[in-house]
């Protein structure tokens, strides 16, 4: 078998209405690159993440028909979508590689779109919603978080949330997913100092099943954020953060030491108050952090020991 140009992974979670209809869609798309020569084979994968209706039966009678240019992944439960990304990145064979989500928001036709960008010399390109068709209180969080974003991250990027991406198949070497870290895999990669671009692409309304979108995922989004934003920043040096965290601490019960003294001068009195209890407290607490940051830092160095902070692009 020919290795495919282009792989298509699409994490699906109860999308029986949507598999068959996106699956054509997808097919007819690449096959229209194909026809104009800019694709020379794909292949697409499906990864059901332990649907409850009949996804799976949707997913063999495609597979009866398509067979070498289609395959599909069956969790034995529902694992999420991270889990499900890192299952198909797995098996992928294409030098280049579409995700997507599988509940026909993402529009296939905007697959040749992205390849062209990525060809302009960028190594991810992620789509933006520019006009989004979901609920009110769906986008104020979106916009909410990308905000939030925004301002930790220092990146240019408007939708981190949407699902339509392409990637060099070498990106994928340098990601590490775990938990529900798929929000966040174009900041990742940019932080590793890959190239990232972004184009407008179509929204669509859901038409059948239901979004598993909901207030837990966003407050994990959040979480996820502050941990990559960590990450980041401190992962090599851990004791950075939290020894600076324990000095701040230690400073400002100096302070409020010899505010206490200059008071007792003054009144020659000097009783255990509430701003003496916080200093007391302010040079416990600035000493656990510290000891945690020691304790880090030996953490740190010894899961970095075989690891690397950097990407090398290429030796010559």
């Amino acid at each position: 078998m020919d290795k495919p140009l282009l792989s298509v992974i699409v994490p699906m979670y109860n999308e029986e209405g949507n598999a068959q209809k996106l699956f054509e869609e997808i097919k007819t798309s690449l096959l229209k690159m194909i026809k104009q020569g800019t694709l020379g084979d794909y292949e697409i994968i499906f990864v059901n993440d332990g649907s409850r209706d009949g996804t799976q039966d949707v997913l063999d009678q495609i597979k009866k028909k398509e067979k070498n240019k289609f395959h599909f992944i069956n969790f034995r439960k529902n694992f999420g979508q991270t889990p499900a990304l890192k299952a198909g990145f797995s098996l992928v064979r294409g030098d280049f590689i579409i995700t997507m989500d599988g509940d026909l928001q993402n529009d296939p036709a905007d697959i040749p779109r992205l390849y062209d960008k990525l060809l302009e010399g960028f190594d991810v390109v992620s789509g933006w919603r520019f006009n989004r068709k979901d609920a009110l209180g769906k986008k104020f969080s979106s916009r909410l978080m990308n905000a939030l974003r925004k301002r930790m991250l220092k990146d240019d990027l408007h939708d981190y949330g949407c699902s339509l991406k392409i990637y060099r198949k070498e990106c994928i070497k340098d990601l590490q997913l775990f938990g529900e870290s798929h929000r966040y895999i174009t900041a990742y990669l940019s932080i590793k100092g890959y190239k990232i671009g972004e184009i407008k692409v179509n929204h669509r309304p859901r038409l059948s099943g239901r979004t598993k979108y909901g207030f837990g995922r966003a407050i994990n989004g959040v979480l996820d954020l502050f941990y990559l934003k960590f990450w980041s920043t401190f992962s090599d040096r851990p004791l950075h953060f939290f020894g600076r965290l324990g000095i701040y601490q230690w400073i400002l019960a100096v302070f409020i030491g010899i505010e206490q003294i200059i008071k007792a001068l003054i009144v020659r009195e000097l009783t255990f108050g509430p701003l003496l209890a916080l200093g007391s407290m302010l040079v416990i607490t600035g000493l656990l952090f510290i000891i945690f940051g020691f304790l880090s830092e030996m953490i740190s160095r010894s899961y970095f020991k075989n690891e690397t902070v950097y990407s090398i692009k290429s030796i010559q």
